[in-house]
Order: C-alpha cells, then structure tokens, then sequence
C-alpha cells in the first residue's frame, strides 16, 4: 500500500487515481495526526509525502512529521513532495531519512519510475549476494579482491532498477567500468550508453553539448546538434567528473535530473527523455557541498546509491591478475609472441604505490612489454622502467605515505623508532605515546624483529 499525504484534496485525488491505475493499493491522508494513525496501524510499503501543510508553510511541520514516521517505520521509503522554490526544504528532508524528493509539478512518469525504483530497492535483500556476483556481466573487470567483489555485488542489487549511481574513487581506479556493468546489467543494456566528461566540457558550451541546438540557435550553430541526453534516451548517461562542474551548470543539470525534460537551444518546446544517470568523481562531493561549490540539492539527486571504488593499494591480490590481463592485451594489440611474469617480477609490482592507481599499472606493464621485447618480464625489468621501490620504513622517513595502508605506516613507523633508539623499547614505547604491553603486541603481530 502506498500512503499519500497532502493536505490539499485535489492533489490527493489525482495522486490516487494515477496510482491505482498503475496497480497500486492507495490510501490518502491530508493531515499529520491522520498519518501516525495509519503508520501505527499498517505498514504501509511506501509514502509520499507534501512537506508543506497549511499550518506551517516554514515546512517545520512537514519535516517533524517525516521524523516520527522514520522512527515508527525507518524501512519505509518516504519520497517528499515540494515545489521548486523550496528545494532546500526537501534536502532537509533528505537529511532527515527521506528516499528521494520530487518538485511540483511533476511528470507522471517520472513519479511512477521513482516510485518503482524505491521500492525495488526496498525489496532487495543480499542473501544471494554470491550468485548475485556470479551471474553478473563483468564485461572488462578482472579482480577478486573483497572490496571490489562488495562493489560488484551492490551493482548485481540495484543494476535492475532505476536509482541513480555515484561512483566515488582515486583517478585511475577504474569507475567507467563500473558504470558500464550497472548499463549492461540493466534492462537497459540493448540501449545507449552515453559517456560525457563533464570536466572537459565548458561553461559556453555546457547547454549544447548536453541539451543539443538549433541551426541559428547562436553565431556558431551552422546546423543542428543533437545534445547528450537525448542521444541517451531510453539508455544509461553516464557523468564522469561530475564535481569539475561549475555552479551555474550544476543548476541547469539539476533541473533536467528532476523530471528529465529539457529545452534545446533555439527552440522553446520542452523535450521529454527517459535516461538512467550514473556519475562518477574523485572529488570529495560532501566537502565541496560544505565548502558552497557544490550543490546540495544536486548531490542528493545523484547519489540515491554511492559505489566507492577501493584503490589499487587496497586490493593488492588483483595486481597479478591485472599484470596478466593487461599483458594478454598487449600481445594481441601487437601481435607479440606469449609473455609470462616471473614471481619475483609480481611481487615486484605488489610493492609499489600506484598513486595512479590501475592505469599507472597498465602503462608499466604495456611500456616494460614492448622495451624489454622479452617473453619472460623478471623484476630487473619492471625496475629498470620504474625504479627501485622505496621500503616503507623510507617513505615513511622521507614523510611519504603514498600507496601505504594504515598497518603499513603503523608498522614502519615502529621499526623507524627501534633503530633510533638501538631497540631500548621502553624509550619506544614513550615516544609513541603508547604503553610497552601495547608495544609488544604490535611487535608480535607484525613479526618484527628487534
């Protein structure tokens, strides 16, 4: 049963006539008190709900009933209903435990695709989380590691629906990939996937490249152009640097992301797309939101599903796998004779940082292939392009930390202090400021010899 709350009759008797023509049970209410008596009662399985009622048009109403109902019933997803001038209000909303928000006047199908992709997601549940991983189309994405088999299996949940997907990570870490296994894991995957790089795209230029113009539209616009989204519709567009995009742009996003319509330059009629919206950055979207270059209500639009992609030196497991990988496309880009890694030559490259993450990866291995012109690649090689690796007792002196995890740094850092202190560890354990009982214990989990 979907519950709606508004106070305004009309928008209450649209609302229900649309859903149960959709095929869903509905159940209408127009006042706070009417809706705890119903949560209390039933459960209902999603709420839309008005986050303005007469009493109160601050919204201070509406976000003290959206709380109680979040205690009451915390599963339930609640979408907010609002009017465009009081978006802020519905990213309170959001804050507050809300799905999703949705602007009046909406379009019927966007509400419905929302609707749908709410409770979709609502229904998912992850005990087949392994079969789920390992009927996925992984298409070019090679690796086992924990980190990347969760992120797999959270795409293998939600491909199927509509959410909205912000994929967070380090440059180099492999995000296009993962935004093209939500397409092709989708009911989507027969249409277009569209890939914009936002930060290549200028501000002047930003409404052509993405809604398309008319001939005339301005001095330049010798013929039509068909904009991103529209060469998008009915597929997946996917939104790469998305946090490289200035303000005033992000507004104008916003407003297509909203209900998916949109004005081609130098024409006044709103077009109409369906598009699903994956997005990507390596920035860090919630500081740029405190900081004010980022806007709030736009990052709640793009993330109703975060993926944090772990870098490569958090899944070290998957450098041979990806070395191997990597070499086997080499030699049939080229047409090269069979390469193989010795063992030392892969523990080699599990000792580096890769601050440029799998990229770096494939450019060592690609450049180390083709100069060494050899079948069998030792460590001597990867040396030779790359250097002698730092060890993490010298990054950690020259007060670089690049490519180390925390038990690394941990871990280097009291072996620096031994050999300061000629392995006197009580004169350790002060300068670390920690207790010797507690010394000792790190000493033994880390095999390290005084």
């Amino acid at each position: 049963m979907i519950l709606i709350i508004d106070d305004d009759s009309a928008i209450r008797s649209s609302l229900s006539f649309m859903l149960k023509r959709a095929g869903y049970e509905v159940k209408a209410v127009g006042s706070p008190r009417e809706t705890m008596e119903v949560v209390r009662a039933e459960a209902p399985q999603l709420m839309l709900m008005d986050m303005n009622f007469t009493l109160s048009t601050s919204g201070d109403e509406g976000l003290t009933l959206l709380k109680q109902v979040k205690l009451f019933r915390p599963e339930v997803p609640v979408i907010l209903m609002t009017a465009w001038g009081s978006i802020q209000l519905a990213v309170q909303g959001m804050q507050a435990g809300a799905f999703d928000f949705i602007t009046k006047p909406w379009h019927n199908a966007a509400l419905l695709q929302r609707i749908e992709t709410a409770l979709q997601l609502a229904q998912s549940s992850s005990p087949a989380d392994d079969e789920l991983s390992g009927s996925l189309d992984r298409s070019h994405i090679v690796g086992g590691s924990k980190g990347l088999e969760e992120v797999l299996q959270t795409v293998a949940r939600i491909a199927k629906t509509n959410a909205s997907v912000l994929i967070t990570g380090e440059s180099g870490t492999g995000k296009e990939l993962i935004a093209e296994a939500v397409h092709l894991n989708s009911r989507r995957a027969a249409k277009p996937f569209v890939k914009v790089n936002l930060g290549g795209i200028s501000h002047s230029l930003f409404e052509s490249e993405m809604f398309g113009h008319k001939k005339g539209a301005f001095t330049d616009a010798t013929s039509d152009r068909i904009g991103r989204f529209e060469l998008a519709d009915k597929g997946t567009i996917f939104l790469d640097e998305i946090g490289e995009l200035d303000l005033s742009c992000q507004v104008k996003l916003l407003r297509v992301l909203q209900d998916q319509t949109f004005e081609v330059l130098g024409d006044s009629h709103p077009r109409k797309v369906d598009v699903r919206v994956v997005s990507a950055t390596n920035a860090n979207l919630q500081q740029m939101v405190m900081e004010h270059t980022f806007r709030e209500d736009l990052f709640y639009r793009i993330n109703l599903i975060t993926l944090h992609l772990p870098a490569l030196r958090e899944r070290k497991d998957d450098i041979p796998l990806l070395a191997r990988h990597f070499a086997d496309l080499q030699v049939k880009a080229n047409g090269l004779p069979g390469v193989e890694f010795s063992s030392e030559a892969l523990h080699y490259l599990t000792q580096l940082p890769f601050s440029g993450n799998i990229r770096e990866l494939k450019n060592l291995v690609e450049r180390t292939i083709l100069v060494s012109g050899k079948t069998l690649i030792e460590a001597a090689d990867f040396e030779a392009q790359y250097g002698k690796p730092a060890s993490p007792s010298e990054r950690v002196a020259q007060g670089s930390f690049a490519g180390m995890t925390l038990e690394e740094i941990e871990r280097a850092t009291i072996e620096q202090a031994i050999g300061l202190y000629k392995g006197n560890l009580s004169q350790v354990a002060s300068v670390l400021g920690i207790s010797r009982a507690a010394l000792y214990r790190r000493i033994e989990k880390y095999g390290i010899r005084c």
